[in-house]
């Protein structure tokens, strides 16, 4: 009789360990789906992140801004200006670029778009080879006469990580065949692309 019960109670503890096993797997499946997006060139891998400390250094380096363009620049004025530096094997969470104080161009973009994030800023992630940029829609009289990415009839403005004290709508370095995508950073969906002009 107690053999019979342990081995129930055995079977029992079997299936509940499975079950978390299986529990386990789909939530690692559901991670690597939000964090990675495939291109033809391989996977790209987003480190985005709502962390307090990103908010508040955003908010801390914009408090003086009255208008979204001037977030905007104050937050890729400090990106661009920490140094560019390339790791092969390591990609930095946001926190850690900052601690450090280097990136190339993935840490410095997942910074910067984390950054505007924290601030209700709307903003993507442009995949091109071998480099990574982003993108903001902006209506702002000042910026009529800057080129920038017509996608699907809006209009976005080119914010370059790696180009020191860039400004906003930096001129696109490729050609609009070579885009490979655009991503939501925090779902990292693919977005459709329908139509895609570069000009004023």
């Amino acid at each position: 009789m107690k053999s019979e019960v342990f081995k129930n109670f055995a079977l029992i503890i079997i299936t509940i360990a499975f079950i978390i096993f299986i529990y386990g797997i789909y939530k690692a499946i559901i991670i690597v789906n939000k964090t990675q997006i495939g291109t033809s060139k391989g996977t790209y891998t987003s480190y985005v992140t709502t962390s307090n400390e990103i908010e508040k250094k955003a908010k801390d380096m914009s408090t003086e801004c009255n208008n979204t363009t001037c977030r905007i620049q104050k937050l890729l004025d400090y990106v661009t200006n920490i140094p560019y530096h390339t790791t092969i094997f390591q990609k930095k969470s946001p926190q850690k670029t900052i601690q450090e104080n280097f990136g190339d161009c993935d840490d410095k973009s997942n910074l910067l778009i984390s950054m505007l994030h924290s601030l209700g800023i709307e903003a993507y992630f442009m995949l091109v080879p071998k480099h990574i940029f982003v993108i903001v829609p902006l209506k702002d009289k000042r910026l009529a006469q800057t080129k920038g990415l017509w996608i699907n009839g809006r209009k976005f403005y080119i914010l370059e990580s790696t180009a020191k004290d860039s400004k906003i709508g930096f001129p696109l370095r490729y050609k609009l065949e070579e885009i490979e995508a655009m991503v939501e950073p925090f779902t990292n969906e693919k977005i459709e692309i329908d139509t895609i002009f570069y000009k004023l």
